[in-house]
């Protein structure tokens, strides 16, 4: 089991940043995703995996003017 943003979520082997953006439904461009504390980067969301129990918080960011 993991954590995102506070709410759990079923962990499984070889489960990817890209994974946990799906399974949230996520689909806003301009996210910040951080693990256990590690900025994880854009091009590395299909291949970061989420080691089991961790902390995962997704940030969306603002922009306008």
């Amino acid at each position: 089991m993991i954590q995102v943003n506070g709410d759990p979520l079923e962990w499984r082997v070889g489960m990817t940043v890209r994974d946990i953006l799906v399974a949230r439904n996520y689909r806003f461009p301009l996210l910040i995703v951080i693990i256990d504390d590690a900025l994880i980067a854009r091009q590395d969301y299909e291949i970061a995996t989420v080691p089991d129990g961790a902390e995962v918080k997704v940030v969306h960011l603002m922009s306008g003017g």
